[in-house]
């Protein structure tokens, strides 16, 4: 656990602020329809919170548009039946519980442009956490110990990629670690 008391508090805020703003660029590269895009954010529940208010405050600042404009971070997603699909995960996610903390529509009437969306408080009964997005829609979910990171990644038969982000070697050696994930691909970020 980190202590967020005085000169430690800012070397916290810095490993929130740059992991939020690293995975807001591998999240919504290309509107989240890359492969290996991250997509369920299991994150700690002692930075839950600040993880996910500097993801939405990141993502928020993206802009959408044409890819060939200057300055477009995510342009749209590949055709209309994928917007419906988006459009239909996010909905029931929020019938089921889940908090929409941002996006969650479609930008205007003209092309296929979705607005970055990140959903809080997701749990792995819900369609979405079952079924692959693939769009621009982060899903957060708290957890308090790494084996239900690990149980949870490896619930699904399906993994292209795993990513984890932690300040602690010894949490990734450890013999329940992110090395007994079940992915074609894992990469720490110490």
């Amino acid at each position: 656990t980190l202590d967020r008391s005085s000169a430690a508090s800012d070397v916290y805020k810095r490993q929130v602020e740059s992991a939020a703003a690293t995975l807001v660029g591998s999240k919504y590269r290309n509107a989240g329809q890359v492969c290996v895009s991250p997509t369920r954010f299991l994150i700690q529940e002692s930075i839950y919170d600040d993880f996910v208010d500097r993801f939405v405050e990141k993502a928020s600042a993206l802009k959408v548009a044409n890819g060939l404009d200057d300055g477009t971070q995510m342009g749209p997603l590949v055709n209309e039946k994928r917007v419906q699909a988006v459009d239909e995960l996010i909905a029931d996610a929020v019938r089921d519980g889940a908090e929409l903390s941002l996006g969650g529509e479609r930008i205007g009437n003209k092309g296929s442009f979705y607005k970055p969306s990140v959903l809080r408080n997701v749990d792995r009964t819900m369609r979405i956490m079952n079924e692959e997005p693939f769009g621009p829609v982060a899903l957060m979910t708290p957890f308090a110990k790494v084996d239900e990171v690990i149980e949870e990644a490896n619930r699904l038969p399906f993994g292209l990629a795993s990513y984890a982000f932690t300040r602690s070697a010894r949490t990734v050696e450890t013999p329940v670690s992110y090395t007994h994930l079940r992915a074609h691909e894992t990469k720490a970020n110490l």
